[in-house]
């Protein structure tokens, strides 16, 4: 019997448009496998996730930069096919702060944690972070959002090179401008450059201290805040590789137990109420010790199924438990665990796992995926190849546009991230 309600489905919501994000796959496997019918709401053209056979339903989602009013609309019209209460889980941020927006909108149709006022909205927005960071007493990278391109400069010279760029609310970038989250820029003309693009990318640029990487030193933290604030389902772990290399995804996790970022973790969420699903990730710095904050996103992190416990709990099964008003089992951890991206990490998918292991893509009661995610996954690199291939040249861009691009050969351009990729140079 399933310790899950099975009569209450569950709709998951993606707006941006990733057909890799093994992220829904998992979440779709995990509460698929306890019984629970799973609806989702994204753009699967191209994804290895509706291969499934544990979808119930794919349903199309809002359009690219949609308004709230339209994600409203969407999700309305989906809860009244199902016709019943069905738990909500955003899988990105944009979903995050959508959903955190239109509670009231939702409520009737949708079970929701009881979030205080706009929380998911500020956390995930990379600019107020330092400062809920700062009131929290939680470490993070010295951070300065520049009024001008020339204070963009001024902050590059007070930082030191390299230098950390976000873009303080990524999930409003427009999709085909060539413009990423997060870009590890080694000049002040990279800088100022990209502070010229701040209308475009739909918000404001801020400039980080770099915390140079090294071993051991990136960390995360998985959680389900419940009711009572408690955190559930998940835990601290290391990443032991990124992709790309130095700043990406986590291609390799390992569950480890550490008494700090657990104890930052706690202090963090108690200090805003926070409630629901976490993902934060921490860098350790070489010459302190301490672990900085770098980003919270308030939704599950795509790598959350390392968190799968021996109760069989993790944080979307957690919030579904919790929100259906059923026991949480005790926590049962499982360190040493380890969570593969196959097509990231390949080899490391071959290597035994003395402590237990889950690949992103592949599993033996649901092959569908995996062989899909390989199929598309060669065809996606073939074409990334085949656009890097050099060009005859025609005309040279016009020098206004010239300044006001990070060159595609720059430092930065090579080293930049989106989605759930994170910036583990910092």
């Amino acid at each position: 019997m399933s310790m899950l309600d099975t009569r209450v489905p569950a709709v998951l919501l993606r707006i941006d448009r990733n057909p890799f994000h093994h992220g829904t796959l998992g979440a779709v496997r995990s509460l698929g496998r306890a019984g629970v019918d799973v609806h989702v709401v994204a753009d699967s053209t191209g994804s290895p996730v509706r291969a499934s056979r544990f979808v119930r339903q794919l349903h199309p989602p809002p359009p690219p930069g949609a308004a709230p009013a339209d994600i409203a609309s969407v999700l309305l019209r989906v809860a009244a096919r199902i016709e019943r209460p069905a738990v909500l889980i955003p899988m990105d941020d944009a979903g995050a702060v959508a959903v955190s927006r239109l509670r009231e909108e939702l409520a009737p149709a949708y079970l929701l944690p009881q979030q205080p006022g706009a929380v998911p909205e500020r956390v995930a927005d990379k600019s107020e972070l330092a400062g809920l960071c700062a009131a929290a007493d939680v470490p993070h990278p010295e951070t300065v959002v520049p009024e001008s391109a020339a204070q963009a400069a001024a902050a590059v010279r007070r930082l030191g090179l390299p230098v950390v760029a976000k873009w303080s609310r990524p999930w409003l970038l427009p999709a085909g401008a060539g413009l990423r989250s997060t870009v590890v820029v080694r000049s002040a003309h990279e800088a100022q450059a990209l502070f010229l693009r701040a209308e475009e990318a739909g918000s404001r640029l801020l400039l980080q201290a770099f915390l140079p990487p090294g071993p051991d030193r990136d960390w995360f933290f998985h959680g389900y805040a419940d009711r009572s604030g408690a955190l559930r389902g998940g835990g601290p772990g290391r990443k032991l590789c990124a992709w790309p290399r130095g700043a990406g995804l986590t291609a390799v996790g390992e569950w480890t137990e550490n008494s700090q970022v657990r104890s930052l973790a706690e202090r963090l969420t108690d200090a805003l109420g926070y409630r629901g699903i976490l993902d934060l990730d921490f860098r350790r710095c070489g010459s302190t010790g301490a672990y900085h904050l770098l980003d919270f996103n308030p939704r599950p992190g795509a790598q959350f199924r390392l968190f799968a416990d021996a109760a069989g709990l993790d944080v979307v099964r957690a919030q579904h438990l919790d929100l259906t008003h059923r026991p949480l089992p005790a926590a049962a951890p499982l360190p040493g665990r380890t969570f593969v991206v196959e097509n990231y990490a390949p080899l490391a998918a071959l290597r035994a796992a003395p402590h237990g292991r889950e690949l992103a893509w592949y599993a033996g009661d649901d092959p569908a995926p995996g062989r899909a995610m390989w199929r598309l996954w060669r065809a996606h690199v073939t074409r990334r190849l085949r656009d890097r291939l050099p060009r005859p040249a025609a005309t040279g861009p016009r020098p206004d546009e010239a300044a006001r691009r990070v060159p595609l050969s720059s430092p930065a351009a090579l080293t930049e991230t989106t989605g759930d990729e994170k910036a583990s140079s910092h």
